[in-house]
């Protein structure tokens, strides 16, 4: 059911959810937390239908927040507001609210959320583009217990993970966080299968993931090695090798699907380990609304920090390149050339003169 609703306001739009509430015979309220979506027109349908997915696992109340932009002096300085109540089959197992603020009202849309909220219910606040480098700041952040960014939308992805890093407050996190999760589980249960200490670590996706940068930190971290950071053509991470003096502990996943996990003195063995969809990795944030301590952690551990923890150093397994041979008529590596056939001899090079003796 859908009901469309031009230049309302906060009361009329609770109205409208009451009274669709009751037209499809479903009065009672049996949402456990309110998502406050923050978007444009571009990525608004995409994440809706990420949200609508999510909710299955999680009921919930979804406020789309979507700020028009003015172009014209009058434009800007009128405030409306247009929304568009979803209640049923099509806002998944809750309800939704799309806001449109125009105007002066865009610099005010969490006077405009506050009325929309459920009572007594957590607040998460998510930004799928466009977050603000301080979440917890954010007028509309401010009113979530937990904060939700995406550094991989970022144009400079190391960039906006440093911002992030200034700015944590307890409750912000990151769907590219999100991402290695898999990851982080596969390589802690196989180290608690050996007993060796790890030496140093590689680790090798895209370039401008910052799941690869997270992951990084987060070894770094934890392990207290030296961590290299190698890029590939992906698709995402695509390899962890631990590096021990029994052999290296090696996580492969070259097809972004299916990964195979190598361990001295065992079979490879395939795991699963896809990538996975906006609406799974909302989900698993959803589930836990209490502040990501080991997410802190590594995100203050610092992209700089790590890049000087690590200095160059030649692959596994490729040899080091040899000094190259001289051509026929061409001078080693550290030797002077020799005269070409036809030209004329270099003059040798003049003695030091001998000190005056003093009489």
């Amino acid at each position: 059911m859908k009901i469309d609703l031009t230049e309302t306001t906060s009361s009329k739009i609770n109205a409208a959810l009451v009274q669709a509430r009751r037209d499809i015979g479903t009065p009672a309220i049996g949402m456990v937390l309110t998502l406050v979506i923050v978007t444009d027109e571009e990525n608004a349908y995409d994440a809706l239908k990420s949200a609508n997915d999510a909710s299955h696992e999680h009921p919930s109340r979804i406020v789309v927040v979507i700020k028009r932009v003015s172009r014209s002096p009058r434009s800007r300085r009128d405030a409306r507001l247009d929304a568009e109540v979803r209640v049923g089959a099509d806002a998944g197992t809750g309800e939704t609210v799309v806001l449109r603020l125009h105007g002066e009202l865009v610099d005010h849309a969490q006077s405009v959320v506050l009325p929309l909220l459920l009572p007594d219910a957590p607040v998460v606040v998510w930004w799928p583009d466009g977050a603000p480098s301080d979440l917890a700041g954010d007028p509309l952040g401010a009113l979530g217990q937990r904060r939700i960014s995406d550094t991989y939308a970022c144009e400079n992805p190391e960039q906006g993970l440093g911002q992030r890093a200034a700015a944590y407050a307890p409750g912000d996190t990151d769907l590219s966080w999100t991402r290695i999760t898999p990851w982080r589980s596969m390589l802690a249960a196989a180290l608690d299968q050996q007993s060796v200490k790890v030496a140093s670590v590689v680790v090798e996706g895209e370039d401008e993931n910052p799941s690869c940068e997270l992951l990084a930190m987060w070894l770094a971290d934890r392990l207290q090695v030296p961590v290299r950071r190698t890029t590939s053509a992906g698709p995402g991470l695509t390899s962890v090798r631990l590096e021990t003096k029994d052999g290296d502990i090696v996580l492969d996943r070259a097809d972004g699907s299916l990964a195979t996990l190598c361990m001295p003195g065992q079979p490879d063995r395939a795991v699963a380990l896809k990538r996975r969809d906006t609406a799974e990795l909302l989900a698993e944030e959803l589930r836990r609304l209490d502040p990501d301590n080991t997410y802190e952690a590594a995100l203050k551990f610092g992209v700089a920090k790590l890049a000087a923890a690590a200095p160059a150093v030649a692959a596994p397994g490729k040899a080091e390149a040899a000094p190259a041979e001289a051509a026929p008529g061409e001078a080693a590596p550290g030797e002077a050339a020799p005269a070409k056939a036809g030209a004329p001899a270099a003059k040798p090079a003049a003695k030091p003169a001998k000190k005056a003796s003093a009489k």
